[in-house]
């Protein structure tokens, strides 16, 4: 199992900051249990962020609030998501068993734990894909964002331009557009918010 450290080699040093574990409480009581070890050590080193310009993460005692974004979360997808077991088989805290909410892409996907096992470090995460079917991923939180990352970096030169307009489209252009970053591969990144 990967640890913050495999993060930092990914990121660079984090910034200087000041956390405690005081920090997590308010949060820790609300969701009734303690939060995974892995994801509680990124942020109190990182603080709230985007990871690679797309993964946003939110801390406590961040510019946005956790525990804010927790309950507003839940709240709207306690309400308005699916309700046929059959069909979705996740529930949302404060439900028995209710997936957590920790984060969510530019993609439109909401991040989840799944509180399935007693111990918070064994939880796998659920990601709400743009509405359809949810995905499991069964590793901890850095192994969640080293796999989100390596799926950023391996795509191909050319990811992010419509097929069609490639062919209209220059060798300069295109290698203009990936410098930019607006096309092509992701750089491993944490940028703070």
């Amino acid at each position: 199992m990967a640890g913050l450290d495999d993060l930092v080699q990914l990121f660079g040093p984090p910034p200087v900051r000041n956390p405690s574990a005081a920090d997590w409480a308010e949060v820790e009581d609300y969701v009734g249990s303690a939060l995974p070890g892995g994801f509680k050590a990124f942020l109190d080193a990182y603080g709230t962020g985007a990871i690679c310009g797309e993964l946003v993460v939110f801390h406590p005692r961040g510019s946005s609030p956790l525990l804010d974004r927790m309950q507003k979360i839940h709240e709207s997808f306690g309400r308005s998501w699916r309700r046929d077991s059959d069909e979705y088989p996740f529930r949302f805290h404060p439900a028995a068993g209710g997936l957590i909410s920790w984060g969510y892409d530019y993609s439109g996907d909401e991040h989840f734990f799944w509180p399935c096992d007693p111990d918070p470090d064994r939880w796998k995460i659920v990601t709400n894909i743009n509405g359809t079917d949810p995905e499991v991923f069964d590793g901890s939180f850095t192994d969640f964002v080293l796999a989100f990352v390596k799926r950023l970096r391996d795509v191909d030169p050319h990811h992010g331009i419509d097929p069609d307009a490639l062919e209209f489209l220059e060798l300069e252009d295109l290698n203009e557009l990936a410098e930019r970053g607006e096309v092509g591969p992701v750089e491993p990144s944490f940028e703070p918010f």
